[in-house]
């Protein structure tokens, strides 16, 4: 008999549970509600948002919106996006993460202390929560993706490096201490830890849990910037680990020979789709016998 675990650490992170609950709440008034981008990078929930009555939108839509009420998701947005909603008259039901938020406001303090420097951002180039960031600069910020990106970075004048809440911490590290080895002396350089902790601290958690069984199949939309991150760690400790969107895409031929399975998941997998996986899996156990 085929033994089958979700892993209790996974699921929404605060941001996006209180994302989620706001727009549940606000549709259960009966108010038209539309949601700048994918209110999670998930697709099936993004579905069952949608069957309730929350309409997606682009920025190229919200310019041509006026007197409706509109949802920021937890990625957070830069303030252009605020400043357009007052134009048109849209009121914002404002769901962008406390830590994101946090880390909006040091960015903007930080370049109004001193626009001239280089405000480096360690991130997923073109990711929501990434373009809020750098519209906190002007659009000045400069937007590294790993350690080779650093490299045209001008060490010759003074440096200041966030990251985005749901990068690697390991990689951070590494940037530091490339910057740290070649800024020129006399240069200013600090680094601002702001990786959120709800992901970072997955990461030994995911570790454990891959290890622990013959297959994973990691639950995720596969537009999940930390689901990615947590994934590649399952695979690095389990490499028979597969990314999956849906119980749909559960193979067969992966069932092959193994003993145990385990369900994880990103900060925006919803725990109904991993018991649906979960089921699919028991529905395919049970069809052999």
């Amino acid at each position: 008999m085929m033994q089958i675990e979700i892993d209790n650490g996974s699921g929404f992170c605060f941001g996006v549970t209180t994302a989620i609950r706001k727009a549940e709440e606000e549709l259960a008034k009966g108010t038209t509600l539309y949601c700048l981008g994918d209110i999670v990078h998930n697709g099936m929930e993004c579905e069952r948002l949608r069957n309730m009555g929350l309409i997606t939108i682009s920025h190229e839509d919200l310019q041509k919106l006026h007197d409706a009420k509109v949802l920021l998701r937890a990625h957070g947005e830069p303030p252009e996006t605020y400043e357009l909603a007052r134009r048109n008259n849209i009121e914002i039901i404002d769901a962008t993460c406390p830590v994101v938020l946090q880390l909006q406001r040091k960015i903007k303090k930080q370049y109004e202390a001193n626009p001239s420097a280089q405000i480096v951002i360690y991130g997923k180039p073109g990711h929501a929560e990434v373009l809020g960031l750098v519209g906190q600069t002007n659009s000045k910020a400069i937007v590294v993706a790993n350690v080779d990106d650093v490299k045209r970075l001008d060490f010759k004048r003074d440096i200041y490096l966030y990251s985005q809440t749901t990068q690697s911490l390991d990689e951070f590290q590494r940037i530091i201490s490339y910057i740290r080895q070649h800024i020129e002396p006399g240069c200013q350089f600090q680094s601002f830890d702001t990786i959120c902790r709800q992901v970072a601290n997955r990461m030994p958690n995911i570790s454990s849990f891959a290890a622990k069984h013959d297959l994973i199949l990691f639950v995720c939309g596969r537009k999940s910037s930390n689901g990615r991150v947590l994934f590649n760690e399952c695979r690095r400790i389990n490499p028979n680990s597969h990314l999956i969107e849906g119980a749909g895409e559960i193979n067969h031929a992966w069932l092959e020979d193994v003993n145990s399975v385990g369900i994880c998941g990103a900060t925006s997998t919803p725990k109904w789709l991993m018991e649906e996986c979960r089921d699919a899996l028991q529905n395919m156990q049970a069809a052999t016998i």
